[in-house]
């Protein structure tokens, strides 16, 4: 069997994509959850390469992510939408959900975005903006229990100006969700996500005539699921669609699992790109028409200049990080990390812990993360996956002003015969020059949804555990390992050999 579009367009924890057409290109943005700087925003004109352009949320005072704090709390499923030339982006903050859902609006997707108005009343998760010919405006969304539902909505101002209407329930599949309306010709499509966010999720749709109903649903339903598959990217679903240039496209989010079963994905949920066809009046992904996306990972800083996009930090606002002339100074409190995009992969930091103990980490959540610590009296190699932490070796430190620790990710090569067990394998090292002290070695699992549980994704970064310390240089790179030997590749070499 031939497996398509296995290569993500934006990989990494960059999950629930949402994107729309404006006069100059196409703009994804994501949920991010407890991350600050959060709702990250790409943009692409060839729906190939993506460049993030910026934040929706980049001050902490445009939504409370702090009442309701902890791993996978903060801002939800979304939509970006462009309507006579304003850019929208509608969420829910989990924290915030009994205000209703919070729309935020820019004249330029890359920022400055709106302080935000609450659609009052309005309680769910997963909302989504259309307009109709005459501009009026339908908020849609998943509410509890009763599935997809509908009002009419003064985006500019969140007044909510109709009674809820229940639009769709699905097919069947658990958690109806991330509803998106869109008007084609003469019919209106109701797209959901269905399955839950896990291996089963998929994508189902339902047409009618009017933006309220009634819905039918398509007959060839789900018209987008990996389940049941060997396709090494699994619980595909949670998509959008645009027109672009001629052409429709879809994104979606999905996973890459590895390890033996119920096999593990570390990366968090990522985005995939595809065309979209529509046949006899459907929608109709074509994945094997996906192209190969270029994505340059690579990040290598000495923080000369303002932080790069990608930094962020959970339950954080990067208050406690300061570029200096010498660097990147952190005081005690949050990581700042980067999200992980690479399946190997190894990450490096120069720091001077003369007055303070940092950590390189790789980090799921509070309770689940692989970290080389160091300060005066050394430099240690410690995981913690809850309740358990521990310290799995260490060496003594000559010089606290000048250290380099190193993390690293390898996908273990597997056989017809056995799989391993783990995702994959972290190393723990310290540096100095061309000598390289390996500290420890680790099952990767303990930082995977599948123990932590949550939405979210490995990241990589610095953090500051006491006092003060300094990043001189942070340097993350992919590394090309074999490739991984799926459940898919080992079915298929028993067959060749019957």
């Amino acid at each position: 069997m031939t497996f398509h579009n296995l290569t993500p367009a934006i990989p990494g924890f960059y999950s629930d994509p949402t994107m729309c057409a404006g006069p100059d290109g196409v703009y994804v943005a994501h949920s991010s959850f407890e991350y600050f700087p959060g709702l990250p925003v790409f943009r692409s004109t060839d729906l190939a390469t993506f460049t993030q352009i910026g934040h929706v949320l980049d001050r902490p005072d445009q939504l409370d992510l702090a009442t309701f704090a902890g791993a996978s709390a903060g801002t939800y499923g979304s939509t970006i939408r462009h309507h006579e030339g304003t850019y929208y982006f509608i969420t829910t903050n989990i924290g915030q959900v009994r205000q209703g859902h919070a729309i935020f609006t820019a004249t330029d997707p890359a920022g400055p975005w709106s302080d935000p108005v609450f659609t009052t009343g309005i309680v769910g998760i997963d909302p989504d903006l259309a307009w109709d010919d005459d501009g009026t405006c339908y908020l849609t969304w998943c509410g509890f229990p009763d599935g997809i539902q509908q009002v009419t909505v003064n985006p500019a101002t969140g007044e909510v100006l109709s009674a809820p209407r229940f639009l769709w329930a699905g097919t069947g599949g658990k958690a109806p969700e991330g509803p998106h309306l869109y008007q084609v010709g003469d019919w209106w499509y109701l797209m959901i996500a269905e399955g839950g966010t896990e291996k089963g999720h998929m994508v189902n749709v339902a047409r009618s005539r009017r933006p309220d109903g009634d819905f039918e649903p398509a007959p060839q339903n789900p018209i987008l699921t990996h389940r049941s598959t060997g396709h090494p990217v699994q619980a595909a679903g949670h998509a959008d669609l645009v027109e672009w240039d001629g052409r429709w496209w879809a994104c979606y989010h999905g996973i890459r699992p590895h390890g033996m079963t119920p096999e593990y994905h570390v990366l968090g949920r990522e985005t995939f790109v595809c065309p979209l066809e529509w046949v006899d009046e459907w929608p109709v992904f074509r994945e094997d028409l996906a192209v190969a996306h270029p994505v340059a990972t690579s990040l290598d800083t000495a923080f000369e200049g303002p932080l790069d996009l990608r930094w962020t930090s959970p339950q954080g606002d990067l208050s406690n990080a300061t570029v200096s002339p010498d660097g990147l100074m952190l005081a005690e409190g949050r990581p700042v990390v980067v999200r992980v995009q690479d399946l190997n992969w190894f990450a490096e930091a120069d720091l001077d812990v003369s007055r303070g103990t940092a950590r390189l980490l790789v980090y799921l959540d509070d309770d689940h993360w692989y970290a080389v610590e160091a300060d005066a009296q050394g430099v240690r190699a410690r995981a913690r996956s809850k309740p358990f932490e521990q310290e799995l070796g260490r060496v003594d430190l000559a010089d606290p002003s000048s250290v380099t620790v190193r993390l690293s990710a390898t996908i273990p090569q597997a056989s017809p015969i056995v799989r391993t067990l783990e995702p994959d394998l972290i190393g723990f090292a310290v540096v100095a020059g061309d000598e390289v002290t390996e500290l420890a070695s680790v099952d990767g699992r303990h930082a995977s949804t599948e123990v932590a549980g949550g939405f979210t994704g490995r990241t990589v970064g610095v953090q500051c555990v006491s006092g003060s310390v300094l990043v001189r240089r942070f340097r993350y790179e992919p590394v090309d390992g074999l490739p991984p030997v799926t459940l898919a590749d080992l079915i298929a070499q028993h067959h060749d050999g019957d």
